[in-house]
């Protein structure tokens, strides 16, 4: 067996070469066609879900297995008021295939406080998995919580189970481990689907959004790119991916998300959020050698929610001109800021 995690010089060759076949127009001798990732087979699903100690979700469009890591075990305020997991304090876990077939990739981000950062690093260095990013997702917040991005690219018949038994390792002894998290506790008084107008949402934002807990989150993809890191391609369930989490009220909502950016939206993006007095909290990247290069910015808001969703329709027609800004990366509506 050649299971084994190939070093980062060869993970960026292998973007380089994986954006280069993308560009000529055809991918190399024995590879999936462009666009086409090999599925993960029932097998592999279920060797995911075992390494971790919990099921996850595989999105058959895109062949990508995520398991959620929610960190319930910490209370959060931002300046002072309790907020639910579900706004932005959970972590997560995806696998798929390259193009060519031949390796498996992961990503993660992962919800840290600051004294489990490095232990961390270390541990995932051990388990032959590398750091991509360290940074914030929000201000205010107590206790302090740090985001760090893991990936990892394992070759061989088994690559899938292989690489997620080295992940599984790297957070064994962390709370990110599903095994590791406290008993689910009682459901909310009320879920997202009581406290907001949904049906006013998504008309706004052009979307149909997901209720978590007290919470409504809407997760877009950019269907208008093909963005490729580690000889795969990067799509809405493993990372590439624009999104709004609304809680509290629907008067007094929390607005938190994330704006997946080519460069010169960036600041095209930038002023729109601070033009209708959302915070722009942190402005950075999320992997390392994907092409094109991609700027994830993040954000926080209060207000009424139905305002909080104007504005982040007003920062999605300025990403690929507002066309093709679906859920999960698909076909959808585009609408007009303000409608």
């Amino acid at each position: 067996m050649n299971d084994t995690p190939l070093p980062r010089r060869r993970l960026l060759t292998r973007s380089a070469l994986a954006a280069f076949g993308a560009a000529v127009g055809g991918p190399a001798a024995g590879a999936a066609p462009a666009g086409k990732t090999p599925v993960l087979t029932s097998a592999e699903q279920d060797a995911v879900a075992a390494a971790l100690g919990k099921k996850g979700r595989y999105v058959e469009s895109e062949a990508v297995y995520t398991v959620p890591l929610p960190r319930a075990d910490l209370s959060v305020k931002i300046k002072g008021a309790p907020v639910p997991t579900p706004l932005g304090f959970g972590g997560w876990v995806s696998v798929k295939r390259t193009l060519d077939g031949r390796s498996a990739v992961l990503m993660s981000d992962t919800v840290l406080l600051q004294e489990e950062v490095n232990p961390l690093i270390d541990a995932a260095h051990a388990a032959g998995l590398e750091v991509s990013a360290i940074h914030n997702h929000f201000f205010y917040e107590e206790p302090r919580v740090f985001y760090m991005h893991l990936h990892g690219m394992v070759e061989g018949a088994d690559a899938v189970e292989d690489l997620t038994r080295r992940y599984a390792k790297a957070i064994s002894g962390t709370k990110l481990l599903p095994a590791n998290q406290p008993p689910a506790g009682a459901p909310p008084a009320r879920t997202g689907k009581e406290i907001f107008d949904l049906p006013a949402l998504d008309a706004i934002v052009g979307h149909t959004g997901a209720v978590n807990g007290p919470t409504y989150k809407y997760t877009i993809g950019r269907s208008d790119l093909t963005v490729t890191a580690m000889g795969a391609e990067m799509t809405a369930n493993i990372g590439l991916n624009t999104w709004l989490t609304l809680a509290g009220t629907a008067g007094e909502a929390h607005a938190a998300g994330d704006v997946a950016m080519l460069e010169p939206e960036v600041n095209p993006v930038v002023k729109a959020l601070r033009a209708r007095g959302v915070e722009v909290v942190a402005m950075h990247h999320h992997m390392l050698g994907e092409q094109p290069r991609i700027v994830f910015l993040h954000y926080y808001g209060r207000g009424p929610a139905l305002e909080l969703a104007r504005t982040f329709r007003g920062a999605l027609d300025l990403l690929g001109k507002g066309a093709g800004m679906s859920p999960g990366g698909g076909a959808g509506r585009a609408m007009r800021h303000g409608a």
